[in-house]
């Protein structure tokens, strides 16, 4: 059995989307916590902001390392979150730091629900790539042989 780049790409995809989906359910539970008035949106804003750049360079790293393997497929089924988030931090609010949510903005009704759903949809989008990500190593280790 061979182990080949693709498949350590597979187990490094495989760590980093883990880490992924604890920031998409750390993502749905700060803004369920925000719309149950349980926190204040400037704490909430300063813990949300510094997981913004990790988890967009995470998961593009990702891609990356999928793409030297040669898998295009997963890298057609990535590029859509990638460019969504990165049209999402171009056009961010005006800040200091590196984050994309204003604590001025985040408690308007119309945001709170876009960030709750994008919350939901970035979750399942992780557990399909987690699931597919661990199929697609099985299958090559099996093939490498």
């Amino acid at each position: 059995m061979g182990f080949t780049y693709l498949a350590f790409a597979y187990i490094i995809a495989l760590i980093f989307t883990a880490f992924l989906i604890f920031f998409a359910i750390w993502h749905v539970i700060a803004f369920d916590e925000l719309k149950n008035d349980q926190k204040n949106p400037i704490e909430q804003c300063k813990t949300l902001n510094p997981l913004v750049l990790p988890e967009y360079l995470g998961h593009g790293l990702m891609v990356l390392l999928v793409l030297l393997g040669g898998d295009f497929i997963t890298v057609v089924f990535n590029i859509p979150l990638m460019l969504y988030n990165i049209r999402k931090y171009k056009n961010r609010p005006v800040m200091t730091g590196f984050g994309i949510y204003d604590p001025t903005l985040v408690m308007n009704g119309d945001i709170l629900n876009r960030e709750m759903r994008e919350g939901w949809i970035k979750l399942g989008f992780y557990m399909i790539s987690f699931f597919y990500y661990l199929y697609s190593f099985i299958s090559t280790l099996i093939t490498s042989n």
